[in-house]
C-alpha cells in the first residue's frame, strides 16, 4: 500500500499504466498502432488502430479486441510491470521523432502539430518501450505501482480526435488506484451502480422508452414518467414563484440570424439541427433558450424601477450529439431545460444570485443531495474562446467570488470551465454511491446584453447597460432524472412516486371491496393503483416491489369483514389500520 497518496501521484500511476497497456497490446498483437493514452478519473485509457494487427479474434473483427481479451492483456501488463524501471526522458527534433514513428500516422500527426506550435517533442522510454509523451509518470513502475491496484474494465470504439470523419479506433479503459483496497471499493461501487442503472430501472418503473423509428437520443415519456417530470417541474416553479419569476413561452426554431448575433452560431453551428424552408430560409432547432428570452426583454423600453425582469420557461431543446456519445437519459438529442433568465442592473447581481442559490439548495436538499461549489472561470491564455474583453471577465469573476464567500461556501476554482459568454457557479452533487455530478448552474452574462443592446433607463434618465443571469435548477430534466433514479435506486420519495399505493385483492371475490378502498384513496388525491388482474397474489406483490411503489395493501376475506387493513411499505414495515386512518395517514406524508 502506498501511504499518503494524492491526486498527482494517482495521475502518474494511471498515466504510467497507459504506457504499459500500449506496450502489452503491441506485444500481443504485433502491428497494432497506439494513439493516445491519458490518465482520467478513476483510471486511464489507450486508443489503438488494430487494422493491421496480428493475432486478433474472429468474433470482433471490426474492433480486433473484445472484453473477453482483457484478462490476457492484463496478465501481460503485470508481467511487464515487474520489469519496467525508470522512465527515461529524451528531447528530440521533429525529424528524429518522425523517423522513430514512421510506422504510426497518429503519432506523426501529433509530432507535426507540436513542431508547428513550437512545443518541445519528448520521448519517454521504460522497459524498452518508447512513446511520444509530455511526461507525468511514476519514478519507477516496478516499485511505485502495486501489481494489484489496477484492472482493465472494458473495450469501446472511439474516433481519432473525437471526429466521426476520422478512423474509429479501439479504446481500452482501465481502472487504477493507489492500492487494492481502493480498487476493490470502487469495483463494489460499480456493481451497485449497475443495479441502479437508470436505463434498467427506467424500464422497470415504466417511466420512459426509446424507439428505433423515432431515433437514438430521443426519449419517449410514458404517463408515469410524464407525471414525475411534471411534479419536478412544478416543484421548481413553486420555489421560483416565491421570488416573482414569470412564465414565458418560446418557439422551438429560430432564424440563424438570432444565433449569429448571440454568438452561438460560430461556437455551436456543428451541433445544431438545421431546417431549410421551401422559400430558402435557414432555421435552427433551438439548442438553448437564452437568445429567445433576450427578445422578450427587448420588446419594449424598461425603467430601472421595473427591474429585475425574471423569465422562467421549461421547454425542450435539441442538439446534434454524436451517436456514440448518447447514453440513456444522461446524454440525449432532445432534452427539457427548466430554464430561467434574470435581466437586471449590475447592482442587483449579488442579490439575484443569492436568491437562486437558495432555490438550488431547497430543491436538492429535498432529495438528500450534498452540494459542493465550483467557480467556473475563463482561461485568459485563450481569449479567442470567449466573448467580451478581459476586464469584463475580471469584474464578473470578482462578483461570483464575493457571492461564494458571502455564502461561506467551500468552493474551488476551475479555469477554462466557464461558458463562452460568462463565468458561472456550478453546483456539484454527491449521490448515495459517492459519485459526483454537476447539476445546477448560475451564470453571469455581460456579453449577450451588449450584443443585443439591452438596457434600462436609470435614475438620471440615461440608458444603462444591464446584465443577464442564466439559471437552471435541474438543468436538463432528463439528466437530473437519470441521476435521481440512480441516487434513490428508483425508490422515489412518496410525493414524487407516480403510484403511491397499490391495492391488491387476494382473489376475484375481493375485487369489489378493493375497488372501494382504491376509489376512496383516489378521491382523497392519493395516486393509487388497483391490481385486480387474474394473476395469483405472489406475482402481484412481486410486480409492486419491482415498480418500487411506496405502500401496498392486500385485501382478503378478513379485511372485508373487519374493514381493517394491513399496509406495508418498501422497507418491510407493516401497520394495521382502518380505511379512514389509511387515507389521512397518506395525506399527511
Amino acid at each position: 500500500m502506498i501511504i499518503g497518496m494524492n491526486n498527482d501521484q494517482l495521475a502518474k500511476i494511471r498515466h504510467s499504466l497507459a504506457h504499459i497497456l500500449a506496450a502489452s497490446v503491441r506485444e500481443i498483437y504485433p502491428g497494432a498502432k497506439n494513439a493516445i493514452g491519458p490518465s482520467i478519473d478513476n483510471g486511464f485509457y489507450q486508443d489503438f488502430d488494430l487494422g493491421n494487427a496480428e493475432g486478433r479474434g474472429t468474433d470482433a473483427e471490426s474492433r480486433g479486441i473484445s472484453d473477453k481479451d482483457l484478462p490476457k492483456i492484463e496478465k501481460k501488463m503485470r508481467e511487464l510491470l515487474k520489469k519496467w524501471k525508470e522512465f527515461e526522458r529524451r528531447e528530440v527534433t521533429k525529424d528524429e521523432a518522425l523517423k522513430e514513428f514512421d510506422w504510426n500516422e497518429y503519432k506523426k500527426e501529433l509530432i507535426s502539430e507540436f513542431a508547428e506550435g513550437g512545443k518541445k517533442i519528448t520521448f519517454y522510454t521504460s522497459g524498452g518501450f518508447v512513446d511520444l509523451c509530455k511526461g507525468g509518470h511514476v519514478n519507477n513502475p516496478s516499485k511505485d505501482i502495486p501489481t494489484d491496484c489496477f484492472k482493465l474494465e472494458r473495450v469501446a470504439g472511439a474516433y481519432w480526435r473525437g471526429s466521426e470523419k476520422n478512423t474509429q479506433l479501439t479504446r481500452i479503459y482501465g481502472l487504477a488506484f493507489g492500492n487494492k483496497t481502493d480498487l476493490d471499493t470502487h469495483l463494489l461501487m460499480l456493481e451497485e451502480a449497475k443495479k441502479r442503472d437508470h436505463k434498467k430501472l427506467g424500464r422497470e418503473l415504466d417511466l420512459f422508452t426509446f424507439s428505433e423509428l423515432v431515433g437514438s437520443g430521443l426519449p419517449l415519456w410514458t404517463p408515469k414518467g410524464t407525471l414525475v417530470r411534471d411534479l419536478l417541474d412544478n416543484f421548481v416553479w413553486e420555489l421560483r414563484k416565491k421570488y416573482d419569476y414569470e412564465k414565458v413561452e418560446i418557439p422551438h426554431i429560430t432564424k440563424k440570424e438570432l444565433y449569429e448575433k448571440s454568438g452561438h452560431w460560430d461556437k455551436f453551428k456543428d451541433e445544431l439541427f438545421k431546417v431549410s424552408t421551401r422559400e430558402g430560409h435557414e432555421f435552427a432547432m433551438k439548442p438553448m433558450n437564452c437568445p429567445h428570452h433576450t427578445q422578450i426583454y427587448a420588446r419594449k423600453k424598461w425603467s430601472y424601477k421595473q427591474l429585475p425582469q425574471r423569465y422562467a420557461d421549461t421547454t425542450v431543446c435539441y442538439r446534434d450529439e454524436q451517436t456514440g456519445e448518447l447514453s440513456g437519459l444522461s446524454r440525449t438529442r432532445a432534452f427539457a431545460q427548466d430554464d430561467a433568465h434574470v435581466f437586471c442592473r449590475v447592482s442587483d447581481v449579488k442579490s439575484e444570485f443569492l436568491k437562486i442559490w437558495d432555490i438550488v439548495h431547497s430543491f436538492y436538499g429535498r432529495f438528500g443531495f450534498e452540494l459542493n461549489v465550483r467557480l467556473s472561470l475563463h482561461d485568459p491564455a485563450y481569449p479567442e474562446k470567449y466573448l467580451g474583453d478581459n476586464e469584463s471577465w475580471k469584474r464578473a469573476e470578482l462578483v461570483i467570488r464575493e457571492i461564494a464567500n458571502e455564502k461561506k461556501a467551500k468552493y474551488y476554482e476551475a479555469i477554462g470551465e466557464s461558458a463562452f459568454y460568462g463565468p458561472k457557479i456550478d453546483f456539484i452533487a454527491h449521490d448515495s454511491l459517492g459519485r459526483e455530478w454537476q447539476v445546477a448552474t448560475i451564470q453571469l452574462d455581460m456579453n449577450m446584453p451588449e450584443r443585443f443592446d439591452l438596457s434600462c433607463t436609470n435614475e438620471k434618465g440615461q440608458e444603462e447597460r444591464i446584465v443577464m443571469i442564466h439559471a437552471a435548477i435541474m438543468g436538463s430534466i432528463e439528466r437530473f432524472l437519470s441521476i435521481l433514479i440512480e441516487h434513490t435506486a428508483g425508490n422515489f420519495p412518496f410525493w414524487l412516486s407516480p403510484v403511491q399505493i397499490a391495492i391488491i385483492p387476494v382473489r376475484a371475490e375481493h375485487n369489489k371491496y378493493a375497488l372501494e378502498i382504491f376509489q376512496k384513496l383516489k378521491d382523497a388525491g392519493i395516486r393509487a393503483e388497483l391490481y385486480d388482474s387474474d394473476e395469483n397474489l405472489g406475482p402481484k406483490i412481486r410486480k409492486v416491489k419491482t415498480e418500487k411503489i411506496p405502500y401496498w395493501v392486500v385485501v382478503g376475506e378478513k379485511e372485508m369483514e373487519t374493514k381493517i387493513v394491513t399496509v406495508e411499505n418498501r422497507d418491510g414495515d407493516k401497520e394495521i389500520i382502518s380505511e379512514n386512518k389509511l387515507v389521512t395517514r397518506l395525506q399527511s406524508r
